[in-house]
Parts: structure tokens; C-alpha cells; sequence
């Protein structure tokens, strides 16, 4: 199994002893709101049948992440290959982890994994116009953005507004680590 060490987390692969974790995550009407409106009804909703990921710890492509020092889960990461040559990024934390730097340092060993260890060319990533933590943290990756799109996923408060996808390519990594 690999694990990824940052300054102060520990990534890695999950496992299904993590599903305790990813469900809390979903629970949290803070943590779901830019993807579910609030909280996930576990009984009337299908995994597989929504627009976002909700992993249950057998996914390959998901992270688990957790403070070095204690031991503490902050939250998960997933690197997806979607189509050739082209990842996609995505993660969910803990609130209390909201603000701290984590996302952005996961996030960016994550970036550092798939560039370096595969043969992608360019990592993207999407979310909500007003979901401002979360463009930050991709813009800090050195994401930018290259289109808005109306956002058709779901019918909540804020879905009157649009999703924003980012991009990272090969060369703009290897520039910035230059």
C-alpha cells in the first residue's frame, strides 16, 4: 500500500475500516451542501446514482487522510484518471480541518503523485461558483480556470448559479516545481 507523507498529513489508500468516516462526512449538512444541498439521506440515497462520489473504502482512486501527529482523520482524496490522459481531483474534509492548509497540502501530493508516477497530462477539477473554500484551495495548487458550465446536477439552494472547472497541466506543474 502506498502512503504519501506530507508536513502534517498521512495519505493513503482507504480502506473499508474508513467507511465510518466517509458516511460522518456526508452526514454534515456544512460538508454536503455544495454537492447535496445538505446532508445525505444514507436510506433513500444511491451511491451510484448521484453526481458526486461517495466512497465506501474499496475505491482505488481515494485517499484517506490523517493528521501525523494523532492520528486524526481530516478527510479523504481522490485522483481519478477519467478519460487519456486526464485525472480529476476531488476531496471532502472534516469542518474542523476547514481553513488549516490541508486540503491544499493533500491535494498537492496528490498532483505530485499523478504527474509524476503516470502518464496524465492534465489534472482538472469542478465545483460550485460560490463554493470560494474550495476554488482557493485549487487556485493554491496552481489550478486555474477554464470555463463555467450552468449547474444541471441537482435542484438546491445555490444550483442557480454555476460550476466552475479548473485545469492543471504537465507543463504548468513542471514550471511551478522548477
Amino acid at each position: 500500500m502506498t502512503v504519501l507523507q506530507t508536513a502534517r498529513l498521512r495519505l493513503r489508500s482507504c480502506t473499508p475500516a474508513d467507511r465510518g468516516d466517509f458516511l460522518a462526512l456526508e452526514l454534515d449538512p456544512q460538508v454536503m451542501r455544495f454537492l447535496h444541498g445538505g446532508a445525505v439521506d444514507h436510506a433513500t440515497t444511491d451511491p451510484e446514482k448521484v453526481t458526486f462520489l461517495m466512497p465506501r473504502g474499496t475505491e482505488p482512486d481515494v485517499w484517506t487522510a490523517r493528521r501525523r501527529d494523532d492520528d486524526t482523520f481530516v478527510g479523504w482524496f481522490c485522483l481519478s484518471v477519467e478519460r487519456d490522459e486526464v485525472a480529476e481531483i476531488g476531496y471532502r474534509l472534516r469542518r474542523d480541518a476547514w481553513g488549516k492548509g490541508y486540503a491544499s497540502e493533500a491535494a498537492s501530493a496528490l498532483v505530485d503523485l499523478g504527474f509524476h508516477s503516470t502518464g496524465i497530462e492534465k489534472i482538472v477539477a469542478c465545483t460550485m461558483e460560490t463554493n470560494l473554500g474550495s476554488r482557493r484551495v485549487m487556485e493554491k495548487i496552481g489550478m486555474t480556470p477554464i470555463r463555467t458550465v450552468p449547474f444541471q446536477s441537482a435542484d438546491f439552494p445555490g444550483t442557480d448559479h454555476r460550476d466552475v472547472w479548473y485545469q492543471l497541466t504537465r507543463s504548468e506543474w513542471q514550471a511551478r516545481i522548477r
